[in-house]
């Protein structure tokens, strides 16, 4: 897969490191020649230039990528590299980082963005998480609420416990993705059992999931 990168600061160049360890191809764009770090990144491609530049993007042929990842430390670049991304390059996904969250609500489908990443929310949620046994917590947030990423941890005194995943009644558009059990990633098979203290991960659109908590005797 190839993956743009605006902005080559500290976070720019965390997240090349993990693409490029998991056979990415990366291209990172920088601004500023200070952040120009060949050495930080030796795999990725780095391009000084402007990603708010159309022209910039254009020159880098933009069109032939999969990702773009607006990165920099400046909400208001990142909303334009969205928009330029799959407005004028029908880049297929767009994620961007939210620096400010009073800025949060703007990184949505009318600029471009798929997913927006907002460092309060994600540390919000895992805290949620962590205390939440019995509950559904809302990780991310897809396409402007088109789609919820859900977790639940099963109580140790379930009544799903030993039920296999195909009893599970679930809502019309949620879907059991991961089952996280110990230091183990199951992907559900249909005869899996569930136990407590599972954490499950479920996709699934906001309307479904009062459903969601129904089927998983929540409610």
């Amino acid at each position: 897969m190839k993956v743009a990168i605006a902005g080559a600061g500290a976070v720019g160049r965390s997240i090349a490191r993990e693409l490029i360890a998991n056979a990415h191809a990366v291209t990172l764009f920088e601004r500023d020649n200070r952040h120009l770090d060949r050495d930080a990144v030796p795999e990725a491609t780095w391009v000084l230039a402007d990603a708010c530049e159309l022209s910039n993007l254009e020159q880098a042929s933009l069109q032939t990528y999969d990702v773009m990842i607006a990165a920099t430390g400046d909400d208001k670049a990142n909303l334009v590299v969205s928009l330029l991304a799959k407005t004028e390059f029908a880049i297929n996904r767009v994620v961007a980082r939210v620096n400010d969250p009073r800025n949060e609500w703007l990184f949505g489908e009318d600029w471009g963005v798929d997913v927006a990443v907002s460092t309060p929310r994600i540390l919000a949620s895992l805290v949620e998480e962590a205390v939440s046994v019995g509950e559904l917590v809302r990780l991310m947030t897809f396409r402007q609420g088109q789609a919820n990423l859900v977790e639940l941890t099963l109580p140790p005194n379930t009544p799903l416990a030993g039920k296999p995943v195909r009893r599970l009644s679930l809502p019309r558009d949620a879907a059991l993705v991961t089952i996280l059990r110990g230091g183990r990633v199951i992907v559900p098979q249909q005869d899996d059992p569930l136990e407590g203290g599972d954490e499950l991960i479920f996709i699934a659109p906001d309307e479904a999931e009062a459903a969601l908590r129904e089927a998983m005797q929540l409610s």
